[in-house]
């Protein structure tokens, strides 16, 4: 299979994908379990804290039912970190010369976000039929969606920026949509707290969500 066959499948696998920015690498385990008893099965982990990078390889080995990915890879040294903990898709806020060149000489499935018409062409020539939009709502949020539907009818959008749980059934509802990124699952308090169960109870809500 294809890497984008691979992303393809991973997109598929809940209607919400959970942005992770975990500090304490000793949470990871114990919140890929609450996430995954939710019935949410795979996860962005943002590298944008220390514990990031220990926190994947930790829910690689111990979570096997969870896919776990690594977000907010702006450079391609950060994609190869991100490769080497075990990572199983790479999700970046935008896309570079350098970046794109990273992806395809590696093997885990990359997801590039674009905001912009132009960037979503840009993204579509370069072979990259799914793409996160980010960020979705200061970017335009669902009408910009709509719009760029019509004229770009095969790109398909993992929307990521401002995604809630009362807006989230909206984007699903379009035609254009893959599935949607939040944080709302894991709010700081909870995951500081360690109060798994909650953490457990908000996934179960996000995982009924459907496309439309």
């Amino acid at each position: 299979m294809t890497q984008q066959g691979r992303l393809v499948e991973y997109l598929a696998i809940a209607p919400v994908v959970p942005v992770l920015m975990i500090d304490d690498a000793a949470h990871a385990i114990p919140l890929a379990e609450a996430l995954l008893a939710g019935g949410i099965g795979i996860v962005e982990v943002t590298l944008r804290t220390e514990a990031a990078l220990p926190a994947i390889a930790a829910m690689i080995r111990a979570v096997p039912g969870m896919v776990v990915g690594a977000g907010t890879i702006l450079t391609p040294t950060q994609y190869e970190q991100a490769s080497a903990a075990g990572a199983q898709f790479i999700v970046a806020p935008g896309a570079t010369v350098p970046l794109i060149a990273a992806a395809r000489q590696g093997k885990i499935p990359f997801l590039p976000g674009a905001a912009t018409p132009s960037e979503v062409l840009a993204l579509r020539d370069a072979g990259y039929l799914h793409q996160k939009f980010f960020p979705a709502e200061p970017a335009g949020g669902i009408p910009m969606l709509k719009a760029l539907a019509a004229p770009i009818p095969d790109v398909r959008f993992c929307p990521t920026g401002g995604i809630t749980l009362t807006n989230a059934p909206d984007y699903l509802a379009l035609g254009n949509i893959a599935c949607v990124g939040g944080s709302w699952l894991t709010p700081a308090a909870l995951m500081h707290a360690q109060n798994w169960s909650r953490i457990s109870d908000l996934a179960a809500e996000a995982s009924r969500l459907r496309l439309g």
